[in-house]
């Protein structure tokens, strides 16, 4: 089955280049670093090596704790750190610094993959969340390479498509060495497909820390504008007209209220610039006739939830799984989310639960929840509260995602 997928992936060289180039027309990083995705690099590779894998911005912004405590744990050892998307590129060297070592994870061929491998020869591999490729996986098997799966998820929908590949995902998820997952329903999921060495650890976002000298600025801005902030966060496609069409239908106080919408992906913000009546990024404060305003920064997540009253998450109004809400959490926003949160199902189970949340079954009920909570000072402190006391009972899992690549690099044969 291996030999079949790599035959078909062979056969997709050519669209897969050109998608490259196509997605460059508005992001030029997709131009950037295009021999990297065939396993040719001219970054030099330090002698000993920890690898980490995040595919895109979330994985990236997920992986900073347990790197910061690699670095700590390692001093002798450098970090890699690669990338699948332009976006993620980017916020790994704003996270990590410009000196950091980054580059593109090569397309899934075993020679590509060979070539990664050979010119880094990492001591360890930490792929972060989901990032199963068959060929990669069977390359660093042969390498000697341990692979940990951390702050693994798999919702019930992901793991329907892989069982339906089994005779190609079973090998694929037994070649990992172990697996950081982070609830009793991802590992079980995981271990059902196959992976061996399954532990629940808990998810790494509750342990990143919110930038405070971000939310100072944000809650310094809501207060120079002396009206109340909804925030529409890392929306996807179509999200934000239906919202907005939503807010009007319902005829909410519109001079009353500012929404500001913070768009999922960097390369829509000019898409989502026709809603709006201002744009930070021009540095422009919205006045009294400002009803829309474009969140269009990057890695300015802890400002925008610091300025808002309440925080309605995007990806989740279509079955696209949702996006993180612990971010806003821990910054104290009361968040609604709509009714599609599968790739966040533990998270919001547990903000649900603990009253830091709200979820929504349609858009029209998520704006009607927000505008109830706008008008309800006393349940938003509350909800703010349950979240950040959340968030805090939940740290930890660092140290046991540390623990487990201390176990595998002191497993690993020497050389």
């Amino acid at each position: 089955m291996r030999a079949l997928y790599t035959l078909l992936l062979r056969l997709a060289l050519p669209f897969l280049l050109a998608r490259l180039w196509w997605r460059g027309r508005r992001e030029p990083g997709y131009r950037a670093g295009i021999t990297e995705r065939l396993g040719i690099y001219a970054l030099q590779a330090p002698e000993k090596l920890v690898w980490i894998h995040a595919v895109s911005v979330g994985e990236a912004r997920a992986a900073e704790p347990l790197a910061r405590a690699l670095e700590r744990a390692l001093p002798d050892h450098k970090l890699l750190f690669t990338c699948t998307t332009a976006a993620g590129r980017d916020t790994l060297r704003r996270v990590f610094g410009e000196s950091a070592l980054v580059c593109y994870l090569p397309y899934d061929y075993p020679e590509s993959v060979q070539g990664f491998l050979g010119h880094f020869r990492p001591r360890l591999a930490v792929l972060m969340e989901t990032e199963i490729w068959p060929n990669l996986l069977e390359g660093c098997a042969a390498a000697g390479v341990p692979v940990l799966l951390a702050n693994a998820r798999l919702s019930e929908k992901s793991a329907r498509r892989y069982r339906r590949w089994r005779a190609l995902a079973a090998p694929a998820f037994g070649r990992l060495s172990a697996v950081c997952a982070q609830s009793a329903e991802d590992a079980a999921r995981l271990r059902e497909l196959g992976a061996g060495a399954v532990e629940v650890t808990g998810n790494l976002k509750f342990d990143i820390a919110a930038d405070a000298a971000q939310l100072a600025a944000g809650r310094a801005w809501r207060a120079r504008l002396g009206r109340p902030v909804l925030l529409l966060a890392s929306t996807r496609e179509g999200e934000e007209q239906l919202l907005l069409n939503q807010i009007i239908h319902m005829n909410v106080a519109k001079d009353a209220l500012l929404i500001v919408v913070v768009p999922r992906h960097p390369q829509r913000f000019d898409e989502v610039a026709k809603f709006a009546d201002a744009r930070r990024s021009r540095q422009e404060f919205p006045d009294a006739s400002t009803k829309v305003y474009l969140g269009d920064t990057m890695g300015e997540m802890a400002f925008y939830y610091g300025a808002c009253d309440v925080a309605l998450i995007g990806g989740s109004l279509a079955p696209l799984g949702g996006q993180n809400l612990i971010e806003a959490l821990a910054a104290g926003a009361p968040v609604v989310v709509g009714p599609h949160m599968f790739n966040f199902e533990e998270a919001t189970r547990l903000a649900l639960r603990s009253g830091a949340a709200l979820q929504a079954a349609d858009a029209a009920a998520a704006v009607q929840a927000c505008v109830g909570l706008i008008a309800d000072p006393a349940r938003r402190e509350a909800m703010a509260q349950a979240g950040k006391k959340l968030c805090e009972s939940h740290r930890g899992a660092t140290g046991r995602h540390l623990a487990a690549c201390r176990r595998l690099l002191s497993a690993r044969a020497p050389g």
